[in-house]
């Protein structure tokens, strides 16, 4: 049955059509593109911590399938398609994965067929949710995760959507649902590399867009990980964590601090 679609607002700029602009997509409006690269032009970071965010979604899910034998996943936030999609790096290792994509944003949804995809053995679903809301979100994925084995939870770049504490007690409520063995993969801005670049982003972010940001500190990220186990190399910038080696040089940091870790 197809989704039912949302009117979509054209003319006021959205996070994922944003992003999407930014990693080189074609699925946005002028006022997305204008906004992107406004905030772009006054912080040219933050396309480094766009591509860099992406590539640690890449490595978190592969090792994930590969080394820790995961085979469900819940991406909360995960924006319009681009390349390298959590379904289709984790389905490449194994094609028997199931995934469910939680948004929110009416272009999201109309894009939601081309998340539909799925290997025959394998599964993905789409729920239009609000991380705000942890119980629906729970509910209408049980319908394809088995929330008996272990599940993991990605949450890339949308706690920052959730400007006040609450949002620990919502990431809370969805990692209590989740049974042992399951994992947490979490990432978002801070403002440790370029403090004051990051902080008018997110000035000019919040004057142009109807969904506002905050950017968190890495001990306040750090939080989002209590009674879980970090796994190496920890909370870093996501350009450090598990980097592809093609050399000596370390990567430099970006303003997009996260880490992977497992419920006991």
């Amino acid at each position: 049955m197809p989704l039912e679609r949302p009117p979509i607002n054209s003319s006021v700029p959205h996070s994922a059509r944003i992003w999407n602009h930014w990693l080189g997509g074609k699925d946005c409006y002028e006022i997305d593109r204008q906004v992107g690269d406004q905030i772009a032009a006054a912080n040219p970071a933050i396309l480094d911590i766009a591509r860099a965010q992406r590539a640690f979604l890449a490595r978190a899910v592969e090792h994930l399938v590969g080394a820790a034998g995961i085979r469900q996943f819940l991406d909360v936030g995960t924006g319009l398609p681009t390349a390298d999609n959590t379904h289709e790096v984790a389905q490449r290792l194994a094609p028997e994965t199931r995934i469910v994509y939680v948004d929110h944003d009416p272009i999201v949804l109309a894009h939601a067929e081309a998340l539909l995809t799925s290997t025959p053995e394998g599964a993905t679903d789409y729920i239009d949710a609000d991380l705000r809301d942890p119980d629906a979100i729970l509910q209408q994925a049980a319908r394809t995760l088995d929330f008996t084995r272990p599940i993991a939870l990605i949450l890339l770049g949308i706690t920052a959507h959730i400007t006040d504490d609450s949002v620990y007690d919502v990431v809370g409520r969805l990692t209590d649902a989740l049974p042992s063995g399951s994992y947490l993969v979490l990432c978002d801005d801070t403002e440790v590399v370029n403090p004051r670049q990051m902080r008018e982003m997110i000035e000019q972010w919040n004057e142009a867009s109807d969904n506002p940001r905050v950017n968190r500190s890495p001990e306040q990220l750090a939080r989002f990980f209590d009674g879980l186990e970090l796994l190496e190399p920890g909370l870093v910038s996501v350009s450090r964590w598990r980097p592809a080696k093609t050399g000596t040089a370390v990567p430099a940091e970006v303003d997009d601090f996260g880490g992977v870790a497992l419920k006991p």
